[in-house]
């Protein structure tokens, strides 16, 4: 039995969370190198398969071992990775050509050429529940025109297409590891990365080493990196301050202003561009309160008072907002709230006759989102409504709101570069990501036409129009945008955190 170090005022059940049967020769954190940066993450990825990942948890840990073809700067800029440079777009937007770096190995040593990515591409295009095939919905075929070299034959210009390859759509397997795992890639996942994939004990880490194929190898200075997955805010923390963690990602706010002030340890933040909403179940067979009734979604809307919200679970540290784009789009049109005001919303209520109508707020375990749930319970009970809370992992959470089987889902949503990734398939009928089962055809015309213009003026007011539509139907109501917070020892050096939330550990180091 492998047991964690806990700070002090830990209790029992937070231990169970850090103990866990480990089997020899594994790799894990028994027989770790010194030099090994421990990381701590509040939840655990779905999916190590890029085509089916579906949380943040998992785009974190492709940074260490999985590269995209493009990748964000500091200024949310694309920029290439595995590309040799920006691709190529067709005159009339139609075909984009993509070159390939040259020299790269996959983990196991394949090549990476033309013909690994449309590999990949394909994949993403035609596999059964992948969660790409929306993303590079644009696409119509991909086709290799050279040895490094690859062709997107486009069905429309597709002003978003660049920024889903700087996203998961553009994380690139090797062909030798598919063809030998097919449908089970993710059990050993291989990509082109600083790290290779080691190992996986399910809810507790993964773990993986220095690779040494990786072409920018010399900037690599750690032996490996683990992931810890531990729930608990303050639990990470402690785990921080006692050593046994070098790194705890996601804290929150209230254990970040605790760690500032202690010697030892240092908190980097993000301003990021995720954002946190309330989806609520509109489906035509959804028989609840919100889910038929326009009205008394405006009145659980009205009854949330954000700034009271933002200051009473996160210390005022995020930026209360009734919109999914993050201030630094340079698309954004600031959004006409809906105002908090109790008393209205308790008209409402009243006036639908419906004596205390019950919400079921569904919300993924973990002490900062009850806290949150608990207070907008309390605000939307005020006005009359009954609230029940109901706890649930995040994973099992996804999957009854993609079947439609809840109420209400408190739930955040990791922000993308482009407003499109924030939009489509969040907001347009049959979204693999519209958990509301929000249907609108003007909302879907807007962000079509959005994602097809190819000036920012014209895409900025088209996607203004179609975020005043959602806001005025409320199938989700959104909160606020997120600063998150990664603690570190004083020991760790190197670490890249940028506004996409995901902070980079390639180039990271440990001093002793």
């Amino acid at each position: 039995m492998r047991h964690r170090i806990l700070g002090a005022g830990a209790g029992a059940a937070a231990a169970l969370l850090l103990a866990s049967c480990s089997t020899p020769g594994s790799g894990s954190a028994s027989e770790a190198s010194p030099n090994t940066l421990t990381v701590s993450t509040p939840t655990e990825p779905d999916s190590l398969d890029p085509t089916l990942a579906n949380t943040f948890a998992a785009r974190l840990v492709f940074t260490s071992f999985c590269e995209k073809l493009y990748d964000v700067d500091s200024k949310l800029r694309i920029v290439p990775q595995l590309a040799a440079a920006l691709p190529e777009v067709s005159a009339d937007g139609r075909s984009m050509e993509i070159t390939v770096r040259k020299g790269v190995r996959f983990n196991d040593g394949t090549p990476l050429d033309a013909a690994a990515v449309q590999t990949t591409l394909e994949r993403d295009l035609t596999m059964k529940a992948s969660a790409r095939a929306g993303e590079l919905g644009a696409v119509s075929r991909v086709e290799t025109t050279g040895p490094r070299t690859v062709r997107l034959v486009l069905k429309h210009p597709s002003a978003p297409l660049l920024s889903q390859l700087a996203d998961r759509a553009g994380l690139i397997m090797s062909p030798t590891a598919l063809k030998k795992l097919g449908d089970d890639f993710g059990t050993a996942p291989v990509c082109v990365g600083p790290f290779r994939f080691q190992d996986r004990v399910s809810g507790n880490e993964m773990d993986f080493v220095k690779s040494r194929y990786y072409y920018d190898a010399d900037k690599v200075r750690l032996d490996g990196i683990q992931y810890r997955f531990i729930t608990n805010s303050s639990v990470a923390t402690a785990n921080l301050e006692s050593g046994d963690v070098q790194a705890a990602e996601h804290i929150d706010p209230s254990d970040a202003v605790t760690l500032k002030g202690e010697s030892g340890v240092r908190v980097l933040h993000s301003d990021t561009i995720a954002y946190q909403s309330i989806s609520i179940n509109v489906r035509k067979n959804a028989d609840t309160a919100l889910g038929t009734s326009p009205a008394l979604r405006r009145a659980f809307e009205m009854s949330i008072d954000r700034n009271a919200l933002n200051k009473a679970v996160w210390n005022g540290q995020n930026v209360p907002d009734c919109g999914p784009l993050p201030a630094q789009s340079p698309l954004r049109v600031r959004p006409d709230c809906t105002a908090y005001d109790p008393d209205a919303a308790r008209a409402l209520v009243e006036k639908s006759g419906d004596d205390h109508p019950s919400v079921e707020l569904m919300v993924p375990t973990g002490a900062a989102p009850q806290r949150e749930a608990q207070v907008i319970q309390s605000m939307a009970q005020d006005v009359g409504f009954k609230v029940s809370v109901r706890p649930i992992d995040l994973v099992s959470g996804l999957d009854l709101a993609r079947k439609g089987q809840f109420d209400a889902f408190l739930e955040g949503w990791s922000g993308r570069v482009d407003p499109d990734g924030d939009t489509n398939d969040i907001i347009t009928t049959g979204g693999a990501n519209n958990f509301s089962g929000f249907s609108d055809r003007t909302v879907d015309s807007l962000v079509s036409q959005a994602s097809e213009a190819d000036d920012n003026a014209t895409r900025s007011k088209l996607y203004a129009r179609a975020v005043a539509r959602v806001g005025g139907l409320r199938p989700l109501l959104y909160l606020y945008h997120n600063r998150w917070f990664l603690g570190t020892s004083s020991r760790v050096h190197g670490v890249v955190y940028q506004p996409d939330g995901l902070p980079r550990f390639k180039t990271a180091y440990l001093t002793h």
